[in-house]
């Protein structure tokens, strides 16, 4: 088996709990602003969350429910990016302010993985700006080699393009690569890549087919917070509630 070289994560659901009390907020908040007299429910985001990308999610939702008053067909794209740059401000906003802690174990695994020279990086649908925004302010003192997001790539998740894009940044081989994702479709789209992966479950996750991931635990784990709990049958590998940048090389040089 190929040395390992290099971990990337997702964002959303990975290394903050964002979608729920993040991006759902930021998006609910944004449509009162326009005016507009809906808002999506915790269910309706669950769904939503099934489509890549928050403006590939407006127009899904346009199309199928509406907006509650008429969209003319030439009006459509520069209302989405309009909606689009506004809930990128709030989402900001709420990053800013502090208020979307870190998943258990993040932080911890970025220091490890710095510390022990390997390649780092993100990629994630999400907005460029929101993306750097975590990069930059939550995790100001972590060293990333790069952080792919938004519209980089012309295919979302479940399509591998992000993760191949990732490759060609690093320079490292697929069977090199550890990621974290936490969604069918990141795991499907990090699998078509070739990659190891690693699924942590979060509220909107934990009960979708994630089946395809090599460790399924419900977070990375603390030894002095929150440990995470192993979901999938791996019976060779040891987990106490805190998975480890040296335990996952190791587990996966090995197979």
């Amino acid at each position: 088996m190929a040395q390992i070289k290099g971990f990337f994560f997702d964002q959303d659901g990975v290394i903050i709990d964002t979608e729920k009390d993040g991006h759902r907020v930021a998006f609910n908040q944004t449509f009162k602003k326009f005016g507009f007299d809906f808002e999506w429910s915790v269910d309706d985001y669950h769904e939503l969350l099934q489509i890549g990308g928050g403006k590939e999610r407006m127009k899904h939702y346009l199309h199928t429910k509406g907006f509650g008053r008429e969209i003319k067909q030439e009006e459509e794209e520069a209302l989405i990016k309009a909606l689009h740059l506004a809930k990128t401000d709030t989402f900001i906003q709420l990053i800013e302010s502090k208020q979307l802690p870190l998943r258990p174990g993040v932080h911890r695994m970025m220091r490890e993985i710095n510390s022990k020279g390997y390649v780092l990086g993100v990629c994630t649908t999400s907005d460029q700006r929101s993306a750097q925004a975590v990069a930059t302010i939550i995790l100001s003192d972590i060293n990333f080699n790069f952080v792919l997001a938004g519209d980089i790539v012309s295919k979302k998740k479940p399509d591998p393009e992000i993760y191949n894009l990732a490759l060609k940044h690093s320079g490292l081989r697929a069977d090199e690569c550890i990621v974290f994702e936490d969604s069918h479709n990141g795991v499907v789209a990090a699998k078509a890549a070739g990659m190891h992966v690693v699924a942590t479950t979060n509220f909107y996750t934990e009960k979708e087919d994630l089946s395809k991931a090599d460790i399924i635990v419900t977070s990375l784990g603390d030894r002095d917070g929150e440990k995470g709990v192993l979901k999938a049958d791996l019976k060779d590998l040891a987990f106490d509630g805190v998975l480890t940048a040296d335990q996952l090389v190791t587990f996966f040089e090995s197979r």
